[in-house]
């Protein structure tokens, strides 16, 4: 354990010459700073490295890009394969299982070993792999690769440990599945066809061995030939050549007929006893026209004929639609009988799959659903009713209904909110579905002891917002809330603000919530905020709009000051206790071109409006157009239920907006908030000359915003934003707002007037609207440069490869030269108690402020008690001018108590403000307070503040804003994510940096605990979606359709097995109907076929050793690769292999049982048949 000794004896003031910190900016990374000796207070550090292990726990969605479908149709489990090599193993909910392939390339076929658990994938990379699915962590066991030729097409019989692989040359072999190693029996492609033919029939597309004989297989080439090959006489049982390309083919089960599908859209059946032409032509969807031929139609991709034994055969078909019509959707079509079934889907369909009664395929099939795999969704549709429903997909797969733009993390959750939001939700989900069971019901799955309530909230480009519960691995959806229900319909062509809000204006760009309030915020990319509150009960609400203006209209340069890395400044005059005194604010005069231009984005529905239960708007804020420029995004959001306020910022500076009174009591620039204290030097810039008019400065803007806006927020996520302006004439604008009033270094709250028609004013200064300068290269419209706000500035380059490669670069720091001066940026806010001077003796509410440059401001407030005296009274608040600095962008603030303890945020308890009235309980607001000196009164007062920045991290000691320990976290590259997460019952502060690194610190000293390189390739996707949360889990968007979460913690990896599903249960074979024993015994089945005595090395030999190469797989359980290093994790790995041994040797046990057992009735019913015939004469029988 590690000790830490705190507050600074006899230190009561700073020297005016020395800083908070200044000494430490240069420390080494986790030492303390000089300080003198601290009193008897420690800290006791539990955390260690072998607390901490990183690995992926489970994926949620829907494959992305999928390619491939399998099901076995004993064990009823499901895998899906995609472009990227993934595969997705999914059963009864709970059950759902990811695996990927090490090379990436992507899956083209599945075949599941039917009840045998395991799996055969093919890849694009002409690689088999086998997959061992007996274990919760599936692993390959074997791997083939195939050098000479490509695959196309496998194919492998029910209980057959043969593979046959087709090839794009024609070929056709065989792979043992036990050792996997391939046969020496080849079908050459001349082989199978005439020798007269001379046009080579194309690639393999179908293999399928003849249910009437399986020592018959039906071979179908893409040119159009079809060959019965008879494996055991090794020669072709017949041959047919088709003028149409085939695309695949479908047995009947009787092994009489099979079916054909063509590239015109045409269905061709088949009859064994005459093959020189089709028993049967169809064209399902091509319609004889006026001049008596048919439509074109598209080529049918797909068939399957399946029987039934009460009703006609199923034909289940995709494409084959006409051409003719254009816009229709893709279909999947189903003929029973004359009925014919077009089922239009949303999304081109990939693959689909009839699920059957029976494994064998000569047998009565009868098929009782149809799986669909489109390319944006998975559907199961009811083939036992008429009408064709679908059942109820139980999976999360529909994330990404709209392209996913932002995530929050919520672990340890109060228990009462899922169940409230289940049912809110519940009202709204949709009908008409199959009432049967989700047929896909494979393994099993248990709660598991180590749960949670966990939520994850998803914000999405269309402006809605998804609510889910993801406790014990599971996600479900609980709750859709719609944000663009607050506005009015955007019209086409309606002004300027119509041009910005193109496709995606309510688009969600951040989230904030608080669980035991139950308020929720949203921030939107059109530069608005609305503010929800619960309530149970449906209510009319007429929605409060607040317009602020804040832009930036002087501009001003900051320089380095010369000792950049150790700042020193000293706390001027005003931090001292001051009488605070109350003016209104002026609104100031407008021009009329700054009237016309003071328009928000969005319009606010401006009448009374009728909102269900659930959460209900109860403020919009809206950021307005300044001097023809569209308002700047925000970029930092706080807001605290226990104080009522609510803190924004973005480039141009810093508001805060009291939502109990609706109205604006700061609203500033970032540079007015440093007071005297600013740490930068101020060069004032010339006036630029050619000032540009307004109009092309405002389509500039658009122009600037929606090309950069939509490659980050809809699914592309592929390439990263880059600075393509003139970087020393843009980058560095420092600038006033003059909207403030000071007086005192105070800014005075406007609530002493009346506020008009549901939307308050805005304070303004006295001076009223400034001229802006703007140079020609300027462009209206600038996102803040900065990982905190979601997203990431990347140096100025001019090459394409150093495009590609400056995403893991080193960022320069924040003022390293005056060729890289940037806006100043509000990047984190935080409220909580604290201390807003050094001479403050109590803590009292606070607003924790960092920005872009490594500055961290604290501004106190000053909030009146009572609870009408807060509805009436105005909330005071002022920048005290206490400065810190630190290197890169500020990420994130946290507070613990002297004990390392962490303090929470006060809060309100939630109270329903749409109940009914009781007049003997009177409603009011109860607060929770976490007080830093509440829990130490034996240990003297004061905290401990944890901030972090893209390269830096420290820990400061209130009231004394002394530094005590800091930690330099990364030179070559940045921190996109930080949060301060509580671990094994303490805390820790968790990094994850641009270079794919995923780091955890020890608090307060900022001890290295764990350094793992998780994602070197990191996409703009999963730098806007990365986030960690309590517990040591943490999530992001692997793609554009799917959440991966991941944990850190070495407690919840050693739980992992138990806490994921069973994929493989042990479930006996069903019989064949036609093989009894006496009826095979006395040659009822004719055609028996030992595979063995054809396709094993004695009678067919090897094969040639540069065909193919065997690769034997690891057989680890994904996710140990990361592991981070320690004893603790060895044992782990340890202790699961053996738990995987036991399993097989279990296993192998039940299966040598059931050997015995059959052994054993076999005996017995040959003793019975000897005994009946022992005594009978030849001609007897």
């Amino acid at each position: 354990m590690k000790k830490f000794r705190k507050v600074l004896d006899g230190l009561t003031t700073s020297s005016p010459g020395g800083t908070i910190g200044s000494p430490s900016c240069g420390s080494a990374a986790g030492t303390p700073t000089s300080a003198p000796t601290p009193r008897e207070i420690d800290v006791q550090e539990t955390l260690a490295s072998e607390n901490f292990q990183l690995c992926k726990t489970v994926r949620h969605g829907f494959p992305y890009q999928p390619t491939a479908l399998a099901f076995d149709p004993v064990q009823k489990i499901l895998a899906i394969g995609s472009r990227s090599g993934g595969v997705r193993i999914l059963g009864r909910p709970g059950v759902d299982c990811f695996c990927q392939h090490e090379s990436g390339a992507a899956v083209l076929q599945l075949q599941f070993l039917i009840n045998e658990g395991a799996l055969v994938t093919a890849c694009a990379d002409d690689t088999l792999h086998l997959w061992n699915l007996r274990q919760r962590r599936p692993a390959v066991l074997h791997s083939l690769k195939f050098n000479r030729e490509r695959i196309t097409f496998c194919h492998l019989p029910f209980q057959s440990k043969w593979l046959y692989v087709g090839t794009e040359r024609g070929n056709t072999h065989i792979v043992n599945i036990e050792s996997f190693i391939l046969s020496g029996y080849v079908i050459m492609w001349n082989k199978a066809i005439e020798l007269s033919t001379k046009t080579h029939p194309g690639p393999v597309v179908h293999l399928s061995d003849s249910p009437k004989d399986e020592g018959k297989l039906l071979i179908g080439f893409e040119g159009g030939t079809i060959v019965q090959w008879d494996l055991r006489a090794k020669k072709a049982d017949f041959r047919i050549y088709y003028d149409e390309a085939i695309h695949s083919a479908s047995w009947h089960h009787e092994g009489k007929q099979f079916m054909c599908s063509h590239s015109d859209g045409s269905l061709t059946l088949w009859n064994l006893r005459n093959t020189t032409k089709p028993f049967q032509i169809t064209f399902p969807h091509g319609k004889i026209q006026k001049d008596g031929r048919k439509e074109s139609c598209k080529p049918i991709l797909k068939v399957e004929y399946k029987t039934s034994r009460n009703s006609e055969p199923f034909v289940i078909f995709s494409g084959g639609l006409s051409y003719d019509k254009a816009g229709r959707r893709p279909a999947l079509t189903i003929m029973h009988g004359k009925a014919m079934t077009v089922l239009e889907m949303d999304y081109p369909i990939v693959e689909f799959m009839a699920l059957c009664e029976t494994p064998y395929n000569n047998e009565v099939q009868e098929p009782y659903a149809v799986v669909v795999l489109l390319e944006k969704d998975l559907i199961v549709v009811d083939l036992t009713q008429s009408t064709f429903p679908v059942f109820e997909n139980p999976y999360s797969m529909d994330i990404h209904e709209s392209p996913v733009t932002c995530t929050a993390y919520f672990a340890d959750c109060p228990p009462d909110i899922i169940p409230i939001l289940y049912s809110i939700g519940a009202k709204h989900k949709k009908t008409g579905y199959s009432h049967k069971e989700w047929p896909i019901a494979g393994g099993t799955w248990t709660l598991g002891s180590h749960t949670y309530p966990e939520i994850i909230i998803t914000g999405h480009a269309d402006g809605s917002i998804k609510f889910w519960d993801a406790s014990a691995f599971t996600l479900q959806m609980l709750y859709k809330l719609k944000t663009s229900k607050v506005f009015e319909k955007p019209k086409p062509g309606e002004g300027r603000a119509a041009d910005l809000v193109e496709e995606d204006p309510f688009a969600v760009q951040m989230v904030s919530w608080c669980p035991q309030s139950r308020i929720f915020c949203v921030v939107g990319i059109s530069a608005h905020i609305i503010l929800y509150r619960f309530s149970k009960y449906d209510a009319n609400t007429q929605i409060v709009a607040l317009e602020v203006r804040l832009q930036c209209d002087a501009e001003d340069v900051i320089t380095p000051s010369e000792n950049e890395n150790n700042p020193c400044f000293s706390e001027p005059g005003s931090h001292s206790p001051q009488p605070h005194h109350q003016y209104p604010v002026s609104p100031g005069s407008r021009t009329p071109e700054g009237a016309k231009d003071s328009v928000p984005c969005l319009k606010v529905k401006d009448r009374v409006v009728r909102v269900p239960p659930g959460y209900q708007s109860d403020l919009v804020i809206q950021l307005l157009w300044v001097d023809g420029e569209p308002p700047q995004q925000i970029t930092s959001l706080d807001i605290n239920s226990a104080y009522g306020l609510l803190a924004f910022g973005n480039c141009n500076g810093l508001a805060v907006v009291d939502y109990l009174q609706k109205t604006v009591i700061l609203c500033m620039s970032t540079l007015d908030l440093y007071g005297a204290t600013d740490p930068y030097q101020r060069l004032t810039r010339s006036p630029r000359r050619n000032r540009q008019s307004t109009s092309e400065h405002c389509m500039r803007g658009l122009s600037n915003l929606y090309s950069d806006s939509k490659k980050r927020i809809r699914t592309s996520y592929q390439s990263l934003t880059e600075l393509t302006d003139n970087q020393q004439s843009i980058d560095m604008e420092r600038s006033k707002s003059p909207t403030s009033d000071h007086v005192n270094g105070h800014c005075t709250s406007p609530t002493s007037q009346p506020c008009s028609a549901g939307k308050p004013r805005v304070p303004m200064g006295p001076e009223g609207p400034r001229l802006t300068r703007r140079g020609p290269g300027r462009p209206p419209f600038r996102k803040a440069q900065s990982a905190a706000c979601m997203e990431i500035s990347l140096p100025v380059s001019h090459t394409e490869e150093s495009r590609e490669n400056s995403f893991s670069r080193s960022r320069s720091s924040s003022v390293s030269s005056i060729d890289r001066d940037t806006k100043e940026a509000i990047t984190t806010l935080q409220f909580g108690e604290s201390y807003g001077r050094k001479s403050d003796a109590l803590p009292t509410p606070c607003l924790w402020v960092g920005t872009s440059l490594g500055v961290v401001l604290l501004i106190p407030l000053s909030i009146p008690i009572d609870q009408e005296e807060r509805m009436e009274e105005p909330v005071a608040i002022g920048p005290s001018g206490a400065v810190q600095m630190l290197k890169g962008s500020v990420l994130r603030f946290a507070f613990l108590d002297c004990m390392g303890v962490l303090i929470q945020s006060p809060y309100e308890v939630w109270r329903d403000l749409n109940a009914p009235e009781d007049p003997d309980r009177p409603r009011r607001r109860k607060l929770v307070h976490f007080s830093p000196s509440s829990s130490q009164d034996a240990y003297g007062e004061g905290h401990l503040a944890v901030v972090c920045s893209e390269r830096q991290a420290k820990v400061f000691i209130m009231p004394l804003q002394t530094c005590l320990f800091v930690h330099n976290i990364t030179e070559s590259s940045f921190v996109l994510r930080a949060d301060v997460v509580s671990v094994c019952n303490s805390v820790c502060l968790a990094c994850f940096c641009a270079n794919g690194h995923v780091m955890t610190l020890s608090l307060p000293s900022l001890r290295p605990l764990m350094d793992v390189n998780y994602l070197p390739l990191t996409d703009m996707r999963i730098a806007r979606t990365f986030c960690f949360t309590n517990g040591g889990q943490a999530l992001y968007l692997s793609s554009p359709t799917e959440i991966q979460r991941i944990t850190y913690s070495q407690e919840m990896c050693d739980n992992l097995q138990e806490m994921l599903g069973e994929l493989f249960t042990p479930i006996e074979t069903p019989e064949a109907q036609n093989r009894g024993f006496l009826k095979g015994f006395f040659g009822g089945n004719a055609h028996t076929f030992d595979r063995e005595e054809l396709f094993g090395e004695a009678a067919a030999g090897k094969a040639s050793r540069s065909l193919a190469q065997h690769i034997p797989g690891q057989g680890g359980v994904e996710g140990m690769k990361v592991a981070a290093g320690g004893a603790v994790g060895e044992l782990a790995r340890a202790r699961i292999a053996l738990d995987e041994r036991g399993q097989r040797l279990g296993e192998l046990e039940e299966r040598t049982a059931l050997m015995m057992t059959s052994a054993e009735t076999f005996s017995k019913h040959a003793h019975e048949l000897m005994l009946k015939c022992k005594d009978k004469k030849w001609y007897q029988f």
